[in-house]
């Protein structure tokens, strides 16, 4: 006995609705071929005949026209298919996590991407796109100060307070000096990459023509720097400047001077000048802590707008370019707003896994 095909029937409601899918500009092809499919049978033709003008099977025709009367427009998307099988499955994550603890092979001082893959003996596409996924950059770095200094948290309190709440009628200056900055001639200019990128060109042959001290002061409360540059960084010409310091601050009747300092040696055993000047107090940051020291800001500054990239023939060129800085920097200066980030001793692990997991 023949089988009996299908009938399907559409309400003028479905005929609206597929033909709103035909005429979408944004419908997908294979949505408008199934719903003309479904107009076709509607219409009364022959599932040989709607093949043919669609160029398509009798049996993908018979498909879509059993889905839609089975259920209806939802039975138009395509099911659910189970994919490609998948090759990294959940242990791969704690493979490469477990391996990155271990010591990394052939010298290398940190594991990377391809050193990775090798020793697990996979993609290396694939360990990239889980790092990715977990966050992990192996080739940057962060670097933490810890103070072992057993009276760190008198110490930190009182730097803090004299930034935070610092006594009436005194002015708090942060002083530091930096050393050993050369004076190289280099040829520099501007370069156009292949990719038409114009970035700042140096030569990397140069000359040396010696180095200098900068002795530096920030005014806490107004931003304001006083500097001087020396040859040497020597307890004498660190009292020479204190002395020139001293001239250029503000003065004014029982008038402190609060001085926030490191523990280098020649800010220490300097009782007979400040015998001279019951007016100034020396406050020494802890030991590996001079992060507390506010005008470390400005030489980070100074450092990038200065000294980066420049090329000086000889040690008064150089010594030129930071006091004319200086001077500009002083017409806008401002305090610092003063924040350090708190690294909890439990966000130091040894390992990666320890982090993700």
């Amino acid at each position: 006995m023949a089988r009996v095909a299908r009938r399907l029937t559409c309400t003028d409601a479905e005929i609206a609705e597929l033909n709103k899918i035909i005429n979408a500009h944004k419908s997908e092809q294979r949505m408008v071929r199934r719903a003309k499919m479904i107009l076709l049978c509607n219409e009364g033709f022959k599932i040989k005949d709607i093949a043919a003008e669609m160029s398509e099977r009798p049996n993908t025709v018979i498909l879509w026209r059993d889905r839609y009367i089975d259920q209806g427009l939802k039975g138009l998307n395509d099911t659910q298919r189970s994919g490609k099988p998948v090759t990294y499955g959940p242990d791969f994550r704690e493979r490469v996590l477990s391996k990155i603890a271990e010591t990394p092979p052939n010298g290398l001082a940190n594991w990377d991407g391809p050193a990775l893959a090798s020793a697990l003996d996979v993609s290396v596409d694939a360990v990239w796109r889980l790092l990715r996924k977990e966050g992990i950059q192996l080739s940057r770095q962060r670097t933490w100060c810890v103070s072992a200094d057993p009276e760190f948290t008198a110490k930190a309190a009182e730097i803090v307070a004299l930034y935070l709440a610092p006594p009436e009628n005194a002015v708090v200056i942060c002083v530091d000096e930096k050393p050993s900055m050369q004076a190289l001639s280099r040829t520099t200019g501007y370069v156009k990459t292949r990719s038409g990128k114009v970035m700042t060109a140096i030569k990397s042959t140069y000359r040396r023509n010696g180095t200098q001290n900068l002795f530096a002061a920030l005014e806490v409360a107004t931003g304001i720097i006083h500097g001087k540059t020396t040859k040497y960084k020597k307890r004498v010409d660190f009292i020479a400047f204190m002395d020139e310091l001293l001239d250029e601050l503000p003065k004014g009747e029982d008038l402190e001077y609060h001085v926030i300092l490191d523990n280098y040696c020649i800010h220490k055993k300097n009782d007979e000048w400040l015998a001279k000047h019951e007016n100034v107090f020396f406050h020494f940051t802890p030991t590996s802590a001079s992060w507390l020291n506010q005008v470390e800001i400005w030489f980070n500054i100074m450092s990038r707008k200065v000294l980066r990239g420049a090329s000086f023939d000889n040690t008064q060129q150089l010594c030129d370019a930071i006091h004319k800085y200086i001077d500009a920097y002083n017409q806008s200066a401002n305090p610092f707003v003063w924040k350090k980030r708190e690294v909890k001793g439990t966000q130091i692990r040894d390992t990666i896994a320890n982090l993700c997991n």
